[in-house]
């Protein structure tokens, strides 16, 4: 890479990117040993940003699988309300700091549920230790939206452990699979494209969850602003504001799988954004396996979000304005 790269990627998130593969079979070792015994109903997962993407990916896994296990995901403090005495709550934080997982921990310790957790260390780490709760620790020094390979390959191992799940096979295959560096290019000229405009990621509703870590990836990486939605509600409202010039970017995100209907729902919605004058890229998710195609349209999102932060001039890796509202709201 250039010198002017270098001076701008300080933490060398291409580093990052370009090994992140490995982080499927380093994750499935944390969690080795690490097991809740009980008979649960249900999955609880709780998490904010980078640390909730695993649940949502193994969503997507569970019912292309069809695979009928009850997994929530909490996003807030505390628990929820409907959470069963027989649900297994899993506490998810890298930093080990979130407030919010804090909270969510101690309420189901609170209540007596089973609880593990997933996190690098910090507080929860402390928590956890202290209360003889199961602890996976993954490795540290990444940003969370950086670690969901080491997130979700112990979480699925965890839930193998429980008896939850039978195998994790279709995660271990990943990192020998998935290559990065095919995928540079692609994502370096859709950062250009990009440039100057902010982008809007759409998908299926059941590649919902994707389009808003596309999302989020342009939040943290590029530090932009950057909106998803999906097919096809947004037809029935989204669309009308369109109507009015707007420096958007659309990105459609295509599966080989998707509902036909939804299919010639996101060729017409690019031909009407296109004679708007919107630039409009639809990108074809490929594979065969349900994992694969979701992390390697993810690391085009990373590649696309990396490149774009360093046309802007802005170093991928730290989230200052998230750091300082940390501060301040303690």
């Amino acid at each position: 890479m250039g010198e002017s790269i270098k001076n701008i990627d300080k933490s060398n998130m291409r580093n990052v990117i370009l090994n992140f593969p490995e982080q499927f079979s380093v994750g499935l070792k944390t969690a080795q040993n690490i097991k809740v015994e009980g008979k649960f109903n249900g999955i609880l997962v709780c998490g904010m940003g980078g640390s909730a993407f695993a649940p949502d990916i193994l969503k997507i896994w569970l019912k292309n699988h069809k695979i009928d296990l009850p997994l929530h995901i909490h996003r807030n403090y505390g628990i929820p309300f409907q959470t069963d005495r027989n649900d297994l709550v899993v506490c998810s934080s890298y930093s080990g700091n979130t407030e919010e997982t804090i909270s969510a921990f101690k309420e189901a310790l609170k209540y007596k549920l089973e609880i593990a957790v997933i996190t690098s260390g910090g507080k929860l780490a402390e928590l956890s230790k202290k209360n003889n709760i199961p602890l996976i620790l993954i490795p540290p020094g990444l940003q969370p939206r950086m670690a969901v390979g080491f997130q979700l390959a112990a979480l699925v191992k965890l839930l193998a452990n429980c008896g939850i799940l039978k195998d994790c096979k279709d995660i271990s295959s990943l990192s020998k699979t998935l290559n990065p560096k095919n995928l540079e290019i692609k994502g370096k000229d859709l950062a250009k494209k990009i440039k100057g405009k902010i982008p809007v990621v759409y998908s299926s509703l059941e590649l919902k969850a994707i389009a808003r870590i596309w999302k989020i990836k342009f939040n943290e990486n590029s530090k932009i602003p950057a909106f998803f939605n999906s097919f096809p509600e947004l037809n029935h409202n989204e669309l009308v504001g369109f109507t009015n010039p707007a420096n958007f970017h659309v990105i459609i995100l295509e599966d080989f799988n998707d509902n036909p209907r939804n299919k010639k729902r996101m060729a017409l919605t690019a031909k009407l954004l296109k004679q708007k004058g919107f630039p409009v890229d639809i990108l074809e998710i490929k594979g065969k396996d349900i994992l694969y195609k979701v992390f390697e349209n993810l690391l085009l999102a990373d590649w696309a979000s990396y490149y774009l932060a360093l046309e802007l001039g802005f170093d991928p890796t730290p989230v200052k304005i998230i750091e300082e509202f940390k501060k301040q709201i303690k």
